[in-house]
């Protein structure tokens, strides 16, 4: 196995895919935020994604890891699924698309800072400089 094709970059490389797709699909929603009969659509869950992958997927290795925030019971929210507000039966709510543009940015953010850092793990580990 190539040093830099790790499990680790593999799941950043498919977390950034899918903000990037997920950013595509809100701004699609923004856009036809006038447009009659338009419903909002929305990605499925990263982690509904990364099960129906043959790559990695997340596993508690250790009695003494953290178990995780996700509730296991909650069900994820269909892709598409809406309440229709409005009297033209548009969809999408601006509000609710903002907040998951801004969660999705910081999500970005942030995947792409640990993958920065795992880089330069690796390159103190080969004794390259940063």
């Amino acid at each position: 196995m190539p040093l830099l094709q790790t499990d680790v970059f593999d799941a950043a490389e498919q977390r950034l895919n899918w903000a990037s797709e997920r950013q595509a699909v809100l701004a699609r929603n923004i856009a036809n935020l006038s447009t009659p009969g338009f419903q909002a659509m929305d990605m499925p869950d990263f982690q509904q994604t990364l099960a129906g992958s043959t790559g990695v997927q997340p596993v508690r290795t250790d009695p003494h890891h953290l178990a995780g925030t996700i509730d296991p019971g909650m069900t994820a929210r269909l892709v598409g699924e809406t309440t229709v507000r409005t009297a033209d039966k548009n969809g999408v709510r601006l509000e609710e698309q903002l907040m998951k543009v801004a969660d999705t940015e910081s999500l970005h953010s942030t995947v792409t800072a640990i993958f920065k850092k795992y880089t330069e793990m690796f390159n103190t580990a080969l004794g390259k400089a940063s």
